[in-house]
């Protein structure tokens, strides 16, 4: 492939990423203002510039517009330093900067998400308006467990039922709602990855703790 060919899927690309971030800004300021039920997808598109045929290629429904794109949240290039911080270890074994590494991955897609005011403005507006959705906005759907999940099952050279890969979907996820509730609710001044420190902080001093497991008994001893 050229670099012509390689430039143009990369502007399509683009631009087909500004129209879903167009369509998404437009139905969450239209939900923060009049609640979910209170405009229709028509005039989301006649805000957006597009027709009701370019709506539905893009997202299902209003609700799925309001979340955005899997592929705009948690884009390809920022997990490029991530994976290749596992290629020092043997594929199998758990790369000893795994955590590390998770957590300025945490901070990196942190910047994302708070780096417009306007931004975050609708967001809240829409939770205060539209509770019911907060979990969806604010919470790892399977979708994205899924393709996190991958990125690290790739890094680490394991499958991505590997039992350390899910349990860092579950904590990493876990940690990233805790943050999110705090961070939009009422009266908090605080910023977003300070929080989040916060909590990854917390965690590890929890979890370096000492612990006694308790022996499990062998198959044998029971037969």
């Amino acid at each position: 492939m050229n670099n012509s060919a390689i430039s143009d899927g990369g502007l399509r690309e683009r631009k087909r990423a500004a129209t879903r971030g167009s369509i998404s800004a437009i139905a969450r300021s239209l939900t923060a203002e009049r609640g979910l039920n209170g405009y229709t997808v028509e005039e989301v598109c006649e805000q957006a510039g597009i027709s009701r045929r370019t709506f539905f290629n893009y997202f299902p429904s209003k609700e799925d517009a309001i979340l955005g794109h899997v592929d705009d949240e948690l884009p390809e290039e920022i997990f490029t330093d991530f994976i290749r911080g596992g290629a020092g270890s043997p594929s199998g074994e758990i790369s000893a900067t795994l955590l590390q590494d998770l957590v300025e991955l945490a901070l990196k897609m942190s910047e994302r998400m708070s780096s417009s005011e306007e931004e975050t403005r609708q967001l809240i507006g829409v939770i205060k308006k539209e509770p019911q959705l907060m979990l969806k906005i604010i919470g790892a759907t399977e979708e994205r467990e899924a393709h996190f999940a991958r990125v690290l099952a790739a890094r680490e050279g394991v499958a991505p039922g590997h039992p350390v890969v899910r349990m860092a979907v579950v904590a990493m996820g876990g940690i990233a709602r805790h943050t999110s509730m705090a961070y939009f609710s009422e009266g908090n001044a605080r910023s977003y990855q300070d929080l989040l420190l916060e909590n990854i902080s917390s965690a590890r001093l929890l979890f370096s703790q000492p612990l006694n497991l308790p022996e499990q008994d062998s198959a044998e001893g029971h037969q």
